[in-house]
């Protein structure tokens, strides 16, 4: 409250010296996330090798001094729109899993159809995302940013495995089910990058339940 009312009885250059420092920061902002998206368009069309600064400071109609002020180098920048990727993709599936109440059933069959939700699989972003799981391999930082975070996404399919498995009375183990299920989820997205004749996000999504079903027949029947 103080804080506020310093501001407010503040000389009006001081003010207007404030309101124009966080405009500044708000133009960054935006400044940022058009370049991060003009490069997902930039590696869904050209790939990660043949995306360059340029190509990025043209798909976002700004200077190239723009992108280099911002991000300095192509590495910089690739980083920081995986980040971003990461960071959009964990809200979607956790606001998902939030959605779904407190039945272990429906949350994992939440996360599963999370996966196929429009805003996160399209052509466009799993192109992006093949194109630096093809990197992965060979950068370690890239290794470092997807690890921890995978890590956590898989404990938590692991987790939910072990619950179904306890009130369903299952035979298998829960870290391999989690497994099977995260490999099936990922060939389907390959596929749908891929783009299969016989594979769109609707038949994908079927094939997903159906994999729940047999998985778990007393829960998805």
């Amino acid at each position: 409250m103080k804080t506020v009312e310093a501001r407010d009885n503040a000389p009006e250059p001081a003010r207007k010296a404030d309101a124009e420092k966080r405009g500044r920061k708000a133009s960054k902002e935006v400044r940022q996330l058009q370049l991060i998206e003009a490069t997902i368009d930039s590696l869904a069309k050209r790939g990660y090798a043949e995306t360059t600064m340029a190509d990025v400071a043209d798909g976002a109609g700004l200077s190239r001094g723009i992108v280099n002020f911002h991000f300095e180098s192509k590495e910089k920048l690739l980083v920081a729109t995986l980040q971003y990727m990461y960071d959009e993709y964990s809200a979607h599936w956790r606001t998902a899993l939030q959605k779904a109440g407190d039945d272990p059933a429906r949350q994992l069959q939440a996360l599963v159809w999370a996966d196929f939700d429009r805003s996160i699989c399209n052509k466009r972003k799993l192109a992006a995302w093949c194109a630096f799981w093809g990197e992965a391999k060979s950068r370690p930082t890239y290794q470092a940013l997807s690890s921890s975070r995978d890590a956590y996404y898989q404990q938590v399919f692991i987790d939910l495995c072990a619950t179904l498995k306890q009130s369903g009375g299952y035979a298998y183990e829960p870290q391999v089910m989690a497994l099977a299920l995260s490999a099936m989820l990922e060939g389907l997205w390959l596929r749908l990058m891929m783009g299969t004749e016989d594979t769109t996000r609707e038949t994908a999504l079927q094939a997903a339940n159906a994999f729940l079903a047999a998985a778990f027949p007393k829960h998805y029947g």
